[in-house]
């Protein structure tokens, strides 16, 4: 009998359809996850800031969205030492080297481009999620922030 407690993972995208997949590649790959999506930043911000939402182990954050993009998040996230403790996936379709870069320097544990193929986003949801639940965000780095396929 499993003994591994639920693995809470957030998701921000403003993209209604790039939320129903990925809620479907979760649930397809683990039962033990606790999914909660929200639409924006501002959204997010007000789940982590309630008393009562537990904190998630993961957050998966689009850069791109309405009235608080994910760079905004992201230092707003990192500025609170009591969010610590969640890693943070950006989780977006850019590309783009400067994202990239501010993003790493702003504390995000990982930058994984959206992948077109369903199977290649199962894989890459599948060995983040893996990385949260071993503790092993602290090892990322430089080298390997950006997650590919």
């Amino acid at each position: 009998m499993k003994n591994k407690a639920p693995l809470r993972v957030l998701l921000t995208d403003d993209d209604e359809d790039d939320r129903l997949v990925f809620k479907e590649i979760l649930q397809e790959m683990d039962k033990d996850i606790i999914l909660h999506m929200m639409n924006d930043g501002k959204q997010l911000m007000d789940f982590l800031a309630k008393k009562n939402n537990p904190l998630p182990h993961i957050v998966f954050l689009d850069l791109n969205m309405p009235n608080m993009n994910g760079i905004e998040c992201l230092k707003e996230i990192r500025s609170h030492e009591k969010y610590n403790d969640i890693s943070i996936a950006i989780y977006s379709t850019s590309t783009s080297e400067k994202d990239i870069e501010e993003t790493f320097l702003n504390g995000a544990n990982i930058y994984i481009t959206k992948p077109a193929a369903y199977s290649d986003l199962k894989k890459v949801l599948k060995k983040s999620l893996t990385a949260v639940r071993l503790n092993l965000n602290s090892d990322f780095d430089k080298s390997n922030f950006v997650l590919k396929i």
